[in-house]
């Protein structure tokens, strides 16, 4: 039709196949060893549960006892199971990461775009906070916090991590969308008429979409390495079992002393590492799932 405007959106692809993306995964073997081990944390953290018992049975006979058949990683200061509770201490730990990066990821990207694309008084207006927000040391904040709050909810502790974890993801998308809306497509979607509604979500985000997905795995390692650093330190109640309840209790129970607690202090901490560690890796693939530009010799 003559006279119709052509709106090219880069990030779409007719005929996609449903699979496209786990082979695009699997290009790099790095990243998709990373895919493979978050998916076997989050199988282990949350049917691992279902299929292993949590042993709460005090056996004083059993303290620190060494690996055996019964106890592959031997037993803790109660003479309780190690591996139950390593079995039984990922899900919280992966909930609450996964809440407050998805929280912190939506607040940075939505006010970020906001912000670049409207401008004036509302950019300046978000840019203030942000810088402001952006000086307050976090961590000795939470410290801080802690004393006046009773974080003994996984939803307040998710949505106290991602109160502070937004700024440099929000400026981080600002300066891109900025960028990004003086390209064609989006001057021809503003010819066209379309709203800033749908020419922010359908036009500029998605093609950020590879930038996103990556901060939100990075804001997820933060947010494990925070909330191990609180209860480890004794500011979050240690209620339930949690790998760093873990961490802390062997910690207080002189298990550092014992010949036999090695493996009740190494659970917990290579478990948190080796969960960072595939989300880390994971980032590696996601590049080439959202980005159509590296997708070459397909």
């Amino acid at each position: 039709m003559a006279g119709a405007v052509v709106v090219s959106r880069p990030w779409r692809r007719a005929g996609r196949p449903r699979l496209l993306w786990l082979r695009l995964l699997a290009r790099n073997p790095v990243g998709f060893l990373g895919f493979l081990g978050v998916i076997f944390f989050v199988v282990f953290s949350f049917v691992g549960p279902l299929v292993v018992p949590l042993d709460t049975s005090s056996d004083m006979t059993k303290i620190y006892a060494p690996p055996s058949w019964a106890h592959p990683l031997g037993t803790d200061y109660q003479g309780r199971d190690v591996w139950s509770q390593l079995v039984h201490g990922g899900r919280e730990v992966i909930i609450v990461a996964f809440l407050a990066a998805a929280l912190s990821t939506f607040v940075a990207v939505f006010f970020g775009a906001l912000a670049a694309f409207v401008g004036g008084r509302v950019d300046g207006l978000i840019t203030f906070l942000t810088d402001f927000v952006l000086t307050v040391p976090q961590f000795p904040l939470l410290v801080v916090l802690s004393a006046f709050i009773k974080l003994n909810n996984i939803w307040l502790l998710a949505v106290l991590l991602a109160a502070l974890g937004w700024p440099t993801l929000l400026r981080a998308v600002r300066a891109q969308v900025l960028s990004l809306k003086e390209r064609d497509y989006v001057e021809a979607a503003r010819a066209l008429g379309l709203g800033t509604r749908h020419i922010i979500f359908a036009e500029i985000l998605p093609n950020m979409l590879s930038y996103i997905a990556i901060a939100f795995v990075l804001a997820m390692t933060h947010a494990v390495y925070a909330q191990a650093g609180l209860v480890f330190l004794g500011l979050v109640p240690l209620s339930g079992t949690n790998w760093g309840v873990m961490i802390n209790l062997a910690w207080v129970r002189g298990a550092i002393f014992y010949r036999d607690s090695l493996l009740y202090i190494l659970g917990p901490i290579l478990a948190i590492a080796l969960f960072q560690l595939a989300l880390v890796s994971l980032t590696r693939s996601l590049e080439e799932v959202f980005n159509p530009r590296l997708r070459t010799g397909e």
